[in-house]
């Protein structure tokens, strides 16, 4: 409760700073002569609050550019207005804001009549145009108050929450569309190393294991070719590696000096071609098993590297530990493929075959990654149960660019292939407040409806909404606990405008 009334009180008192400076330094006027004007480029968001156009009389006009992809302020940049009118058209050119997103323009329309606002934006980072249609030029200012006073937006349940207030938060909205959403299969999944992305490294021969490092412990990165470890059998009274050494090597002189001799007598026919064949073979066969022990044991031990990159997951042999050959002594992680094995009831099984993606939620619900983000794909899913286990495999492989941790649980939505329509949203956009689900829906960029609302499933990122929402309007998708925070502290009036 007092982070929350913190917050609050933090909120009020950003729009009651705000609405003073405006009023201090600037000059208000009236807010039933306000026209609200939005519009929506590829790049950029404008809102702009004027004054009524009337043919001969100046419009001032100050329009707030914010960029689509994060709504925050256009900081810098040349904007050309024009006010076009049939053939007939005015134009204002600004070379830079008057504060970070504001530019403020002043137009005097010459020819009555329906038009549109055409805002050229040259900035920095991006060109791109905005375009402001149905503007109506009056011929008296008469009609145009009239007009401009019906066209103010009101609402019972409005929250009010301005364009400075939007560009300090993490703050965003969006346009609700009815498009495909399917079935939603919630569950728990675990994480896997793949296969190739983790190397069991085993002993190679009995013997003591002897860590090349005191530091040969859980976590450990390592580069390929890296020796970890040896396996000492010179001292055992059994397989004892010396000894090997040494009869391989006697064996391997012996072939030679057998075939040397024979292929001297060969010369003569003193012997037969197949006893010179034997004697090759067995040379051949002394000396590859000589060269095998030779390479990979000396001084009676053996040493074993890693075989790739990565990091030590698991060290199962203690140092100075007797090592049978074949035992695992350790594995090696590169932690980069995964998969991620979840579980599902049978009675999903027909639902399976039309998996179309999956998203992952971290289970403190920090974050929530698709499927595509993870470069991932579906590997397989069960086609049989049975009594031990009654429930389905289903695997996902994923590239671990989130920083997964193998043996690890994540929360799963499995998303199946639906022709079903349906409206949603972000999950950020809905607010819970007593058992009720509310979304802010956009009348101005700085005045929201708080709108109660059905809601259906989830993926994790988006919930679908049942009842209350239409194809084309704008929510809140970002930040809507802020402007709900907003209305609570009773921020100021919807239609006090910003034209100063």
């Amino acid at each position: 409760m007092k982070a929350y009334s913190l917050v609050m009180a933090m909120l009020l008192a950003v729009a009651v700073a705000g609405c003073t400076q405006k009023g201090s330094t600037e000059d208000e006027h009236a807010h039933d002569e306000n026209l609200q004007l939005t519009a929506y480029g590829n790049y950029f968001e404008v809102f702009a609050e004027a004054t009524p156009f009337v043919v001969g009389q100046t419009s001032d006009i100050l329009a707030h550019f914010s960029f689509l992809n994060n709504f925050k302020p256009l900081t810098s940049g040349k904007i050309t207005a024009s006010l076009i009118v049939g053939t007939d058209g005015i134009r204002q050119t600004l070379e830079n804001p008057s504060s970070p997103g504001i530019y403020k323009f002043s137009l005097k329309p010459v020819k009555a009549g329906v038009g549109k606002i055409v805002f050229d934006v040259q900035s920095p980072e991006i060109n791109s145009q905005v375009v402001i249609p149905n503007i109506r030029v009056y011929d008296n200012g008469h009609d145009a108050q009239h007009d401009a006073s019906d066209a103010v937006v009101t609402s019972s349940n409005g929250a009010v929450f301005t364009k400075e207030q939007s560009w300090k938060v993490d703050f965003a909205t969006e346009e609700v569309r009815r498009e495909p959403f399917g079935g939603i299969i919630r569950t728990v999944g675990q994480i896997q190393p793949s296969t190739g992305d983790e190397r069991v490294v085993s002993a190679r021969t009995s013997g003591i294991v002897t860590f090349s490092s005191n530091n040969v412990v859980d976590g450990k990165a390592v580069s390929a070719g890296q020796s970890l470890f040896t396996i000492d059998a010179s001292g055992m009274a059994d397989n004892n590696l010396s000894v090997r050494v040494a009869e391989a090597q006697n064996e391997y002189n012996r072939a030679k000096a057998e075939f040397e001799r024979k292929s001297d007598l060969a010369k003569d026919n003193i012997v037969s071609q197949s006893e010179l064949l034997r004697a090759k073979t067995d040379f051949d066969n002394a000396q590859a098993n000589y060269n095998n022990l030779r390479r990979n044991f000396g001084n009676g031990s053996q040493s074993v590297s890693s075989p790739i990159s990565g990091y030590i997951t698991s060290v199962l042999v203690r140092n100075g530990q007797f090592a049978e050959a074949g035992q695992t002594v350790l594995t090696v992680s590169q932690n980069q493929n995964l998969f991620v094995k979840a579980e599902i009831r049978p009675k999903h099984f027909q639902n399976l075959s039309e998996i179309a993606t999956v998203n992952f939620r971290m289970l403190d619900k920090s974050r929530t990654y698709t499927l595509e983000e993870l470069d991932g794909k579906l590997v397989s899913f069960g086609k049989s149960t049975d009594l031990a286990n009654p429930l389905i495999p289903v695997v996902f492989q994923i590239n671990n660019r989130a920083g997964l941790l193998s043996g690890s649980f994540i929360e799963m939505f499995i998303k199946t292939q639906s022709g079903n329509q349906a409206i949603a949203v972000t999950n950020d956009a809905v607010v819970e407040e007593m058992g009720n689900y509310f979304v802010y829906v956009q009348l101005t960029p700085e005045f929201f409806e708080k709108r109660l609302v059905k809601k259906g499933g989830t993926d994790g990122v988006y919930t679908e909404i049942l009842d209350g929402l239409n194809d084309g309007e704008r929510v809140v998708s970002k930040g809507a606990i802020l402007v709900k925070l907003a209305q609570s502290a009773g921020a100021v009036d919807a239609h006090s405008g910003h034209v100063h």
